[in-house]
């Protein structure tokens, strides 16, 4: 009896010890957060944040997605607003004079990418897209260089994608008008034009790695938005240890990589350094020019994350925005017509649409604009970091915030736009002409803006201008379509069918 009593007591002596212990800790380490997130003189304003989560909280995670959520506090502190995100101290850009000045005027203070610990644990500092410094600079240019010696801004690479949207055409036509999905059918048309660049060769839609490789990628888009990949973002140094969905997107991007991997093995069977046939083959020869590896970014590891950059760019936003046409088309049939009617008096029903043809369809090119303004695929732009303190609009921005643009409250401005929450292509029309809106960046703008903008330009009008003339698309016959959002790298529409009845 003595002796279980007396275990009682230590059990009770070491309980009221950790909580001591932890009651002294705590206030500590409060001190060291607000020490850490002390805003600075003259920093921007924003919400008050909570210890260690920041604002984090004050959006729902799930529903309210934080593009939309941001709107209400720049409408009450302003176009320049701090908000944090667990450890991540960000700043917002709204409205076109600061984001004119921090991606161009004052570019050099902001070109940096901040390391998001998501993308860091997948490809370190390597690639394009998130790259910085250096490795950007040579990665950058290389695939500028790349993608123009491979037909970029030339006929040859227009008649790929004018064949490939005659394949899309005849998987389309297959399904006789009758109600389908088409996610994974124009993902795969679109992906084969960056496959013909990067890995040299087309895919049929029905081959199998390809396939895999499609579903990899739409899987890890998706879940980038999940809220557990938020919360490792916030808090790396916890949520490493923990299960969830982003332990699952970690595993899909390394499969990912191993595909690329397999391809460039595969490429380096028959690579003649003479005779580069696409990206990847050009890549390998430049990189026997510098033997020492550790003076440049051309190596194995940047090979695969550039080789996947360039797959993940050239196919994500371009597809998604074929989807919200499609989609658009269904919902604003008075639109669609217009657009049946230019085609018809242009093109007609049998030669194939070209670049050459735009100028002369305003009203089509107005609509694949209108498009991109409302689809709004990339929000907030791809972040930024400032790289040496700044003063922008009289507020101080230190070393080291991450930036994010606000192209939501831009594509969505009631002084830039008449009807902005309406889908509406007058808004690129004036006198019956296309007319470019200064206030229209889904590319962003400056030295990092998306280098693929000429060719996701030319795929759009190419794609969409070829299934308008071959299809009417309607909503299924007691179906209703829907707006609503699919959150995650870019905001795709929520799954649907459609109807692509053929023009007689």
């Amino acid at each position: 009896m003595l002796a279980t009593l007396s275990s009682l007591v230590d059990k009770i002596r070491s309980a009221i010890q950790l909580w001591t212990l932890l009651l002294t800790l705590l206030p500590l380490l409060l001190l060291a957060d607000y020490l850490k997130h002390k805003r600075p003189k003259n920093y921007p304003p924003g919400p008050r944040r909570l210890p260690f989560v920041g604002n984090l909280f004050q959006f729902d995670l799930v529903v309210s997605y934080l593009h939309l959520g941001i709107q209400p506090f720049v409408k009450k502190y302003g176009n320049l607003i701090s908000l944090d995100f667990g450890n991540i101290s960000s700043v917002i850009i709204t409205g076109l004079p600061l984001i004119k000045e921090v991606c161009t005027d004052m570019e050099q203070n902001f070109l940096k990418r901040p390391r998001i610990p998501s993308r860091e644990h997948v490809f370190k500092d390597n690639g394009i897209v998130f790259s910085s410094g250096q490795t950007w600079k040579e990665q950058r240019r290389f695939a500028l260089t790349i993608l123009k010696n491979f037909g970029l801004g030339k006929k040859s690479l227009e008649q790929r994608i004018q064949e490939e949207a005659q394949h899309l055409v005849k998987v389309i036509e297959e399904e006789k008008g009758q109600p389908f999905d088409p996610h994974f059918r124009i993902n795969n048309a679109v992906s084969n034009i960056i496959c013909s660049i990067t890995f040299g060769e087309r895919f049929e839609y029905e081959d199998s790695q390809f396939q895999e490789l499609m579903k990899l990628i739409d899987a890890t888009l998706c879940s980038a938005a999940s809220v557990t990949l938020v919360l490792y973002n916030a808090f790396p140094s916890i949520f490493k240890y923990l299960p969830g969905p982003h332990q699952t997107d970690f595993r899909n991007w390394e499969k990912l990589k191993m595909i690329v991997g397999s391809i460039i093995d595969s490429h380096r069977k028959d690579w003649n350094p003479d005779e580069p046939r696409d990206f990847i083959d050009a890549f390998l020869k430049e990189m026997t020019k510098y033997p020492d590896k550790t003076t440049t970014s051309f190596n194995e590891e940047n090979l695969i994350c550039s080789t996947l950059d360039l797959f993940l760019a050239g196919t994500e936003t371009t597809s998604t925005t074929l989807r919200w046409a499609l989609l658009y088309m269904a919902l604003y049939p008075e639109v669609q017509e217009k657009v049946h009617t230019e085609i018809d008096g242009v093109i007609g029903q049998w030669r194939q649409p070209s670049t050459d043809d735009r100028d002369s369809m305003p009203y089509t090119n107005a609509v694949v604009h209108e498009v991109q303004r409302m689809g709004n695929i990339i929000p907030l732009s791809i972040p930024r970091e400032v790289t040496a303190d700044t003063t922008l609009a009289g507020f101080h921005l230190p070393k080291g915030k991450m930036i994010l643009i606000n192209l939501t409250a831009l594509h969505r401005d009631p002084k830039e736009w008449a009807t902005p929450d309406t889908f509406n292509p007058e808004h690129f029309l004036e006198n019956g002409h296309f007319k470019m809106r200064e206030s229209f960046l889904p590319f962003s703008m400056g030295k990092r803006a998306c280098p693929g903008e000429h060719l996701a330009r030319t795929e759009l009008f190419i794609f969409f201008t070829t299934l308008l003339q071959k299809f009417t698309f309607k909503p299924p016959v007691n179906e209703k379509l829907s707006l609503k959002i699919r959150m995650g790298l870019s905001l795709t529409p929520v799954s649907h069918r459609i109807c692509a009845v053929p023009r007689l």
